[in-house]
């Protein structure tokens, strides 16, 4: 396959996915603030606890630092893509319910523009929503009437990149990414009454499209021919979405009447600043030891026009990759064997009544990872094949909100094409 083949097949693959692809997620916490956050992690990433802020790497793509783009090959045109699938046990006053879900997680590509500059191009999504549950009371001053609201909520926000590193000197490199954030997101309540008669669903629709903008630095530090220590800086530009919120009311008997009546709010929503630091330790070319620190300053971000709806998210993470001997014939000793945790808290506030004058946290999310990367070799390509499994627990600040564990499987592909070679004919 010609170079200029597999560009236009990568070109295409990605805008396939931006267009008809969309994460899926069946959690009653994405019913607050903006939903279930990704934090842009790639399948081989994930495995170690979701660092990245200081990884460099040649065989991965790792968006969570465009300084890291100055990284690839100068003879690779790298291909990466993502999938998930994923358990959910829920458990709240002693009742237990469970959910499955599958959704496709990333698509990028990477390659060298100059011998300072590397280039990246990707699709990830931003949040999703995804839940669909009910209760049911007694209708206030009547026993024999009660009322079931159910609650649905479907969608999310796609991010699309495009970013560049560049190595200012050989152990500095500098990054940006410029990312265009858009989707729609879906909430509805539906009352309906035991006796029969009209029902109220009352909605909320977000529909984003804005910019996203994020910036990083790395710098390696080598101690000799073995060792080397890597700082890595990254920040994301908070700042108020172009969104439009449209919420209504509809009241129907379910075929022949239907009344409706909404209003259209316009940039309602922020996203935050976002800081990062994170270390990585190398040695050779068998052993990587990282650790990662995040703050989204979601505290200073307004929720549908108002301040204070939401906490700081705090963001811990530590993991590693070892390698015995990627030259080696033996095939067990080439596996790339990873690990990690990770402890995030809550950015999100759930009120505790009905009026909504005092609220709860969210629940704060502990993880556990572990993966392999199989090398392969497809159509004469260098392929990584990655696994990665992870345990994550939900706990609730408030013994009356659910408890959540997820099981998840990731599933990464990245090719690496050495589309810059030179073959010598005799």
């Amino acid at each position: 396959m010609s170079n200029k083949k597999v560009l236009i097949s990568a070109i295409l693959a990605t805008a396939s996915v931006c267009a008809f692809a969309q994460s899926s997620t069946n959690s009653p916490y994405t019913r607050f603030g903006v939903g279930d956050l990704s934090d842009q992690v790639f399948t081989s990433n994930a495995a170690m606890g979701g660092v990245g802020h200081a990884l460099r790497s040649s065989r991965h793509i790792n968006p969570m630092n465009p300084a890291s783009y100055t990284s690839v090959d100068s003879l690779s045109f790298m291909f990466d893509i993502g999938f998930s699938m994923k358990s959910c046990n829920y458990e709240e006053n002693n009742i237990k319910s469970n959910a499955r879900n599958s959704s496709f997680d990333y698509l990028a590509i990477q390659f060298r523009l100059h011998p300072k500059i590397g280039m990246a191009i990707g699709f990830t999504p931003f949040s999703t929503v995804g839940y669909n549950f009910n209760t049911t009371n007694n209708v206030s001053n009547s026993n024999d009437v009660t009322v079931t609201n159910t609650y649905t909520g479907d969608g999310g926000t796609n991010l699309v990149f495009g970013g560049l590193g560049f190595k200012i000197i050989d152990n500095l490199s500098i990054g940006a990414n410029i990312g265009y954030l858009y989707g729609k997101q879906e909430y509805s309540t539906t009352a309906t009454l035991s006796n029969g008669g009209d029902y109220t669903i009352n909605y909320r629709n977000l529909n984003v499209k804005s910019y996203k903008l994020d910036l990083g630095l790395q710098y390696t530090q080598p101690f000799n021919k073995d060792n080397s220590l890597t700082l890595g800086l990254s920040y994301s530009l908070g700042h108020n979405l172009n969104s439009t919120e449209v919420i209504g009311t509809q009241v129907t008997d379910g075929s022949s009447y239907s009344s409706t009546s909404e209003n259209s709010y316009y940039k309602g929503y922020d996203i935050p600043s976002t800081y990062g630091i994170g270390l990585a330790y190398q040695y050779k070319d068998k052993l990587t030891v990282a650790a990662d620190y995040t703050l989204q300053e979601w505290s200073k971000a307004k929720l549908s026009s108002v301040a204070g709806m939401y906490n700081d998210r705090n963001k811990i993470a530590v993991g590693f990759e070892y390698t015995p001997n990627r030259l080696e014939k033996n095939f067990f000793k080439k596996i790339s064997y990873r690990a990690g945790a990770y402890y995030t808290s809550p950015y999100i506030k759930i009120p505790d009544n009905v009026e909504g004058n005092s609220y709860s946290d969210g629940a704060r999310e502990i993880g556990v990872s572990a993966g392999f990367g199989f090398p392969l070799s497809l159509f004469q390509r260098k392929t990584v094949l990655s696994i990665t499994g992870q345990y994550i627990n939900l706990s609730p600040s408030s013994s009356n909100l659910m408890s959540e564990n997820r099981f998840v499987i990731k599933i990464g592909l990245t090719l690496n094409e050495p589309w810059f070679m030179k073959w010598k004919v005799n």
